[in-house]
């Protein structure tokens, strides 16, 4: 009889996974920030708040009747 070869392609395969799962996990991990960084807030000087004022005057001022019932639009 012949004497059996051995195979190491299962033992290379699975070395190959483990290596794929390691540099994927440093990959992530060096990927995440440091420390939970806070935005900084945006601060609304007064200019801002007129001119959103203004804004809001303009939308309810504005004529939106199109002369269409929407309940009748399909």
């Amino acid at each position: 009889m012949e004497p059996e070869k051995k195979s190491n392609g299962s033992l290379v395969g699975l070395v190959v996974i483990i290596i794929i799962l390691i540099i994927g996990g440093i990959y992530i991990w060096m990927s995440n920030p440091k420390g939970a960084e806070q935005t900084p807030s945006e601060n609304l000087t007064h200019e801002d708040s007129e001119t959103l004022d203004s804004l809001e005057l303009e939308a309810e001022s504005t004529d939106s009747n199109t002369g269409v019932d929407a309940n009748t639009v399909n």
